[in-house]
């Protein structure tokens, strides 16, 4: 038994690594074709669209807002409420600021926010 200690110990470590290495994969770059028809709801400002597990948020004519999708409380997926600017959970009242900070409970913490670039008709989010 004391001799399997240091496999499942380092095991564990390992997995702690590789979810350090999703992270690197996510600085590679997901891309968004703004020209498909996939995502045509953000071609108005206020829109929204999903790719993968990201919500993106077209903030302003020139801002596009990346967070996770899934709510922090229960992994319920988030949507966007444009006119209160809020992204609201549908499972249990969470609410979030554009920013991805909680608003209203029960969640407690924040969706975590990713970086978008563009270039022309293309998003770069990491």
């Amino acid at each position: 038994m004391l001799l399997t200690a240091p496999v499942l110990f380092n095991s564990c470590s390992n997995d702690d690594d590789n979810g350090g290495d999703d992270n690197n994969n996510n600085n590679i770059g997901i891309t968004v074709d703004l020209t498909s028809s996939e995502y045509a709801a953000l071609k108005t400002v206020g829109g929204f669209a999903y790719k993968g597990d990201i919500i993106i948020i077209r903030s302003s004519d020139a801002v596009y807002i990346a967070l996770s999708k899934l709510c922090t409380h229960s992994s319920c997926t988030v949507t966007y409420n444009s006119s209160t600017q809020e992204i609201p959970c549908p499972c249990h009242g969470s609410k979030f600021t554009k920013e991805g900070a909680v608003v209203n409970g029960p969640a407690t913490s924040p969706l975590k926010k990713y970086d978008v670039k563009q270039n022309g008709n293309i998003l770069t989010i990491s």
